[in-house]
């Protein structure tokens, strides 16, 4: 069985997720934005083995412990799009921007582009690309678990902010309605931030993609 473990870091309640496989304890952490010796310890106190980092996009609260983590764990760094880049490229100046700790520049292992995958022990998960909030974001969906990590793409009852350098409305819509919603309103989707909800609670409740 494929389980995940979520828990808020930094200053921005990030939910960084760790997944893991419960037979071979293989695990990989989703989004280690910062407070690595919380991550860690959580790693440890659930006697898991950490393989990997899968990063959803690179704005700082999701990306900003991922070089140091990285380096001191010697973990692939995997994802997200190419399409973030320069937000990888800018994390220094993220860091200074909003108080965080200066983040260790790094190049991800491997890029990731729709319809790739992920493997973790026995269990795969599906890449979705969903750009609007960011042009590299994606998502990663396990069907086996009916489970959805899709960063800040889509909350309980908003969206992702399309303000920020790359960001696109119309496109981030898009993502939400024809790379989500055809996962089935069953699927239960772990935020960027917030609480879970399910694909079909917001397809009937959310005012920002209420009925589509």
């Amino acid at each position: 069985m494929l389980r995940y473990h979520t828990l808020p870091v930094t200053a921005f309640a990030q939910n960084c997720s760790i997944v893991w496989d419960d037979q071979t304890k293989q695990a990989a952490v989703i989004d280690p934005g910062g407070d690595l010796p919380e991550l860690l310890a959580t790693v440890e106190r659930l006697g898991l083995k950490l393989e990997q980092i899968w990063l959803t996009h690179a704005h700082i609260d999701h990306a900003g412990g991922t070089g140091e983590l990285s380096r001191t764990r010697g973990l692939p760094i995997i994802g997200p799009h190419r399409g973030d880049q320069f937000w990888i490229d800018g994390l220094p100046q993220q860091s200074r921007m909003f108080g965080f700790p200066v983040a260790e520049p790094f190049t991800p292992t491997r890029w990731l582009e729709d319809g790739d995958t992920v493997t973790l022990g026995t269990h795969t998960l599906d890449v979705r690309h969903c750009p609007g909030h960011t042009p590299g974001h994606v998502v990663f969906h396990s069907p086996e678990m009916k489970r959805a990590f899709v960063g800040d793409v889509l909350f309980a009852g908003s969206i992702g902010r399309t303000d920020f350098p790359g960001g696109h409305h119309q496109t981030l819509i898009d993502s939400i309605t024809q790379r989500l919603w055809p996962m089935g309103d069953d699927t239960v989707f772990i935020p960027g931030h917030g609480p879970e909800s399910s694909f079909g609670e917001e397809r009937l409740g959310n005012p920002y993609v209420r009925g589509t």
